[in-house]
């Protein structure tokens, strides 16, 4: 395969995917509300918390990586390293697993459980769209390298 031939996706969606989302979840709940029970309500806020603290730990440690490399920090841009430390040891995703616990978190905390369904759901979309279209990028871009790193670390966790 080419890295010419395969070039990063034309626009950055994975922002615009977990946006959407989100509004879709304000709004859906807004109409049909689903909401967590009282008793547990607060557990449920701490876990929120939590949640949504690691997610944006996660998207900031994920983002000073790729800084610290100087490659892109957007899937429409082409990389120029494959950068394998730091988050990208544990999860080839760090940032959009971060979004994701950012959104669970969210849901949680705001007693809106249609965010936190909707946010597995835009995990999904985000692997089966975004994920796979930079993969194709990345092993055209890095070959062997990527499939050794994609052997040995999870897409997701």
């Amino acid at each position: 395969m080419n890295a010419y031939r395969v070039k990063p996706m034309k626009f950055p969606w994975t922002p615009v995917v977990y946006l959407m989302a989100v509004l879709v979840a304000l709004a859906l709940h807004r109409i049909n509300p689903l909401e967590i029970a009282p008793d547990w309500l607060l557990p449920a806020q701490a876990l929120g918390v939590l949640s949504a603290g690691t997610g944006i730990w996660l998207v900031g440690w994920g983002y000073a990586k790729l800084l610290r490399y100087r490659t892109a920090l957007l899937s429409s841009s082409p990389t120029t390293h494959l950068v394998t430390s730091g988050p990208y040891r544990y999860t080839r995703n760090p940032v959009y697993l971060g979004y994701t616990l950012a959104m669970l978190g969210a849901g949680l905390f705001i007693g809106n459980l249609w965010m936190s369904i909707i946010a597995a759901l835009t995990a999904f979309v985000t692997h089966a769209w975004i994920i796979r279209s930079e993969e194709k990028h990345l092993l055209a871009r890095f070959g062997f390298e990527f499939e050794c790193y994609c052997r040995r670390t999870r897409a997701w966790i």
